[in-house]
């Protein structure tokens, strides 16, 4: 109020006293901007809340990353993601446990782009600027993160009902209620089909929305509340 209006902070003016509208123009400016102003309030804030949270955990991972360095942390996910991988390996060869060929590949796969994700993810933050931090890093991070439940869904039956089910109805609510614009959730449902290695695609293309969207709510807590 106070950027349009004059002596609105606190009490006002301590002789003149707060200043309000008297024309028909003044209230409907005064009343119409406050409005505005409470609307912004409602939807900045909790988004304030949201940023502070994630810039305190980023600041945590970011710590790690620092004293780690940017090898140490690649070596990390290398050394997790292989180790799982030779794992479903061996247990696919031996034959007293049935492992599809094909879970052995998707957890492969997904071990190479969870490795790649954290690699950029790290390079992205440590070198990069603020654009680049929103742009890639947090997209590449989160990318990193959703990929392990993902995959070990697609080859433990017994998470598919935690892990794969919510996945499936996320996907049917974003085609329905995002995708429709220009037909785009006609032609993903006609030429693909969610199963199998496509649920780790989909998290996929999610992260970097959402890694936007997080990257994007801690720039306004650094705008609202700057970092010491």
């Amino acid at each position: 109020m106070e950027l349009v209006f004059p002596r609105q902070r606190g009490r006002g003016h301590s002789v003149m006293g707060k200043w309000e509208p008297e024309t028909l123009p003044q209230k409907i400016g005064y009343h119409g901007w406050s409005t505005l102003g409470l609307i912004g309030l409602l939807v900045l804030y909790p988004l304030t809340v949201l940023g502070l949270a994630t810039r305190y955990y980023a600041a945590k991972l970011d710590s790690t990353q620092t004293r780690l360095g940017i090898i140490g942390v690649t070596a990390v996910a290398l050394v997790g993601w292989g180790a799982l991988t030779l794992i479903w390996g061996a247990m696919s060869y031996l034959e007293q446990v049935d492992v599809p060929i094909n879970a052995v590949l998707a957890v492969g796969l997904a071990s190479i782009v969870a490795t790649v994700s954290t690699a950029l993810a790290a390079t992205c933050s440590k070198f990069g600027g603020r654009g680049t931090t929103v742009g890639l890093a947090y997209p590449f991070a989160m990318t990193a993160l959703f990929l392990p439940p993902v995959v070990a869904a697609l080859v433990t039956p017994s998470l598919e009902a935690v892990v794969l089910e919510p996945s499936y109805d996320l996907a049917v609510w974003v085609l329905d209620n995002v995708l429709f614009v220009g037909g785009v959730n006609d032609y993903l449902r006609g030429n693909f089909t969610l199963e199998g290695a496509a649920y780790a695609g989909m998290w996929v293309g999610l992260s970097f929305p959402l890694g936007w969207f997080l990257g994007g709510v801690v720039e306004l807590a650094n705008l609202v509340r700057p970092s010491e």
